[in-house]
């Protein structure tokens, strides 16, 4: 294939065809794939494929982890070859539990994501076929409507009524009449009307075009270095990473010191250090990654249930930390199913000749299908058999409206008939018909008009003008739009959807406050408020958002029910504003103008019916555009991050606690009070209770506002579980030490049994705030504590016992270990009560 030169746009089509070895037909899906694979280095954001053996030899990557494979090797090297390969061995199973979870997790998002995908139509072969984006090359035809997102930079080869947004490429505010044709080499960017460029989308109308370039060889990929960006963190990210350097800052001073103290202590060297390897092990909750994405990856698989689809597994937590949802009314609070409520002359009784006249517009439009002409023409048939089409002025969002010019049976003269917003109709009107025929000058009756508008719209009802002008056949092309006789009123109407009162109440118990951001007039939003029964609703326009400053709407927004008349690039700075108030903001659109507003908020939501743009600026999309759908994704949210907290509160009190105790230990026994390989052991033990958590119940309580990660919470309820875990850990070294004067081997068996024990029953104490017997953790939870500790119980008269260096427990220490594992849950019962009480009076003072 030739290259095609890159003033593509000063080609003729056949010059383009012979170019890029394509026609009319398209290309081959065999010769797609063959350019696919030379194109591959063009992809601005190849696909990432699950790597199998690169996700596994990820398990190994941090520093502890790879410290302690050195120090295995090390052992080999000194002949300690069991207790290397019982390392070794330990490591691996951990490792692999890790892959084999975070595979799964993986795989199964994957399978989601594909629900998602944003699709091109394109002419292959001569067959319209659905692709998904990336597998677009240069060569194809591509098939254009309303709402694509335009898959690479193309030359037009024919379009009807095509309107372009380029605000991406040239901040151009209004959209871009784009039509076929050659220009000459050196015309501007902004000029090239027969291109199409990556990274705009279709307003309006239709097109057909050949793709030139793609990725990076796109206008859009040579002067975008956003695109290569990661996308920005969310709040639980950067709160992982922060507990991430906390927990690194405690892991250095604990390992550094107890491996000085050890040496000071004339205990073998490699012994030391291995030991305190295993205990930076034993502190890192190593396995926090691979739950995180299990826990995620669980998330999302309960949110496809309840038809939300993920498509940015971060974005789950702000789902559930959402306090503020703003959202569009039509469609979503609407059925979003526009119908004529009727046509009205200028005294306000209903006329069949304006909806005769708004009839023939809608009928003869041959623009983009809309809702509107669509409610006309199903209201009432008119013969219109004799009527002719002559011409048409199409609509485009500067103008908005649409002239249609027709050849009129009776008389075989002109007419011109105009349709669109009512001061854009105004504004090209200089007369007015009244209910007897009579035509008056506009000017004596624009107040009247404007308060049948004002009234129309109280009652809910969208108003749109309609005019007429006769005897036409001097004007020009161009000129219809002028002098025209203003005829009457059309109004529709969205019913609300049902259920919506009650699913707006459901929303505010949940602690979301709703926000409606519509550019319908004030008057018609009021009224959808009126009727959706919230009382004293604060409502701000467009024009009012034009004069208030930054700052003052940062301090208005959060009191604004309603936000009217607003125009695309206001929406972004509404969310923005709501952001700077100390909201988690979430932005539910489906919109080609929604693109910017979606990439502002905290949680984007868009639906599986949205225009690509908005689908592909979404982190979340629903299956349905139901609001109720978006109640469910929320507690799914919530739950998926009360579960990923479990985990957190689980591991690093637990671990803290016993890692303390064995340091503490260590400085006053004359032996290492676990080996290396039983602490990992005990690690790995502890573990696998807590893989299951994203199956965990939650309570209602944790669902029932939204959460939001908290630093300082999480290093407090550390430290005092921890610090109750030392307690009783120290009683168990007292008990082994003074009542049963247990051997080395002794003791370390019986603080394994009791460490793994309490670390695993307390899980059912800190899962919860209630009383660990009034919330029933999930069954495979239990079964898992269960398991573990009937393991615990048989490990030291099993084969193992010898190679993992423990021995039989007699009954009076068994009896020993129950009573005070019992003791520690009932105590770490009472102090969560008197915690979280502290806590409540904390957030209330």
């Amino acid at each position: 294939m030739n290259e095609i030169k890159q003033e593509f746009w000063s080609l003729s089509t056949e010059e383009a065809y012979k170019a890029l070895e394509s026609g009319e037909t398209g290309i081959t899906s065999a010769e797609a794939a063959l350019r696919q694979k030379q194109y591959e280095s063009s992809a601005i954001r190849p696909k990432k494929k699950i790597n199998g053996l690169r996700l596994f030899l990820g398990q190994f990557k941090s520093p502890i982890i790879l410290i302690l494979l050195f120090a295995i090797v090390l052992s080999f090297f000194l002949k300690d070859t069991v207790d290397a390969i019982i390392i070794l061995v330990i490591v691996l199973v951990s490792g692999t539990l890790g892959f084999w979870q975070e595979y799964g997790a993986n795989n199964a998002v994957a399978e989601l994501l594909a629900l998602v995908q944003i699709k091109a139509t394109l002419i292959r072969s001569g067959q319209v076929v659905d692709v998904n984006q990336e597998s677009v090359v240069p060569g194809d035809v591509v098939v254009l409507e309303a709402g694509d997102a335009i898959p690479g930079d193309c030359l037009i080869l024919e379009s009807n009524s095509l309107f372009v947004d380029e605000a991406t490429l040239t901040g151009e505010t209004f959209p871009v009449e784009k039509e076929s044709g050659q220009l000459p080499e050196d015309t501007e960017l902004a000029q090239r009307k027969n291109s199409l460029w990556m990274g705009t989308h279709v307003i309006s109308g239709s097109a057909k075009a050949l793709v030139v370039a793609i990725g990076k060889d796109t206008q859009f990929g040579k002067i975008s270095d956003k695109l290569g960006e990661e996308m920005e963190e969310t709040e639980f990210e950067r709160g992982i990473k922060q507990f991430g350097f906390f927990l690194m800052k405690i892991t250095l001073i604990l390992v550094v010191g107890i491996f000085v103290v050890n040496i000071l202590l004339h205990r073998p060297v490699l012994d030391s250090f291995l030991f305190s390897l295993a205990l930076a092990v034993g502190l890192t909750p190593q396995l926090l990654p691979a739950i995180i994405s299990i826990n995620l990856a669980h998330g999302a698989k309960m949110m496809a249930n309840v038809k939300v689809i993920v498509k940015r597994l971060a974005s789950i937590e702000n789902f559930g930390s959402m306090d503020v949802l703003c959202s569009d009314k039509t469609g979503t609070l609407t059925d979003g199913v526009v119908k004529l409520q009727n046509a009205f002359d200028m005294d306000g009784k209903a006329s069949d000749k304006v909806l005769l006249y708004a009839y023939l517009n809608a009928s003869f439009e041959s623009g983009f299908i809309n809702p509107i002409d669509e409610a006309i023409r199903t209201f009432k048939e008119f013969d219109i058999a004799g009527y002719e089409k002559i011409g048409e002025e199409p609509y485009d969002f500067i103008r908005k409206r649409l002239s249609i010019l027709l050849s009129e049976p009776a008389s075989g003269k002109r007419i011109v008939v105009t349709k669109g917003a009512l001061n854009n109709v105004l504004a090209v009107c200089s007369k007015v018909e009244m209910e007897n025929g009579d035509i008056i000058p506009l000017e004596g009756v624009r107040g009247d008009i404007q308060k049948k508008f004002e009234e129309y719209s109280n009652l809910g009802y969208r108003t749109l003008g309609v005019a007429y002008k006769e005897d036409i056949e001097s004007l020009h092309e161009g000129e219809h739009e002028v002098d025209l006789v203003f005829l009457g009123f059309i109004t529709l109407f969205d019913p609300l959807k049902p259920n919506i009162v009650k699913t707006i109440g459901e929303l505010k118990e949940l602690g979301v406050q709703l926000k409606i951001i519509t550019g319908d007039n004030r008057f018609i939003a009021a009224n959808v408020v009126d009727q959706l029964g919230i009382e004293n609703p604060l409502i701000m326009t467009g024009p009012q958002l034009h004069q208030t400053g930054a700052d003052a709407l940062v301090k208005l927004a959060a009191d604004v029910t309603i936000f009217a008349e607003v125009e695309p690039n206001q929406k972004e700075q509404i969310i923005v504003a709501l952001q700077k108030s100390g909201h988690v903001v979430g932005y539910m659109g489906d919109g080609i103008n929604d693109a910017p507003a979606l990439h502002a908020a905290d949680v984007s939501l868009s639906v599986d019916s949205a225009a690509d743009v908005a689908k592909e600026a979404a982190d979340i999309v629903l299956l349905e555009k139901n609001l109720e759908v978006i109640i469910n994704g929320v507690k799914a949210g919530r739950i998926t991050f009360a579960n990923t907290l479990k985990y957190i509160f689980m591991a690093t009190s637990a671990n803290f606690g016993n890692m303390f105790s064995m340091a503490g230990a260590s400085l006053f026994l004359s032996f290492l009070p676990l080996l290396p390989k039983q602490i990992l052991v005990t690690n790995l033990m502890t573990d696998f209770p807590e893989m299951t958590i994203a199956s965990d119940n939650v309570d209602d309580e944790m669902v029932r506002l939204p959460r939001r990660w908290d630093l300082r919470f999480i290093r407090r309820f550390m430290l005092t579980f921890g610090l109750i875990s030392s307690i009783f850990d120290y009683m168990t070294f007292g008990a082994l030490i003074l009542l049963f004067h247990a051997t080395d081997i002794q003791f370390r068996t019986g603080w394994f049994t009791e460490s793994v024990m309490s670390a695993c029953l307390v899980v059912l104490v800190i899962r919860t705030r209630k009383s660990f017997y009034h919330s029933k953790p999930s069954r495979y939870l239990l079964a898992a504590i269960l398991i573990i500790v009937g393991l615990t119980l048989l490990l030291p008269i099993s084969p193992l016992a010898g190679v993992l260096g423990f021995k039989p427990l007699t009954i009076g220490v068994l009896l020993a270990i129950f009573c005070i594992v019992a003791l520690y849950i009932l105590t770490a019962e009472v102090v969560k009560k008197i915690f979280y009480k502290k806590l409540q009076a904390m957030h209330q003072g």
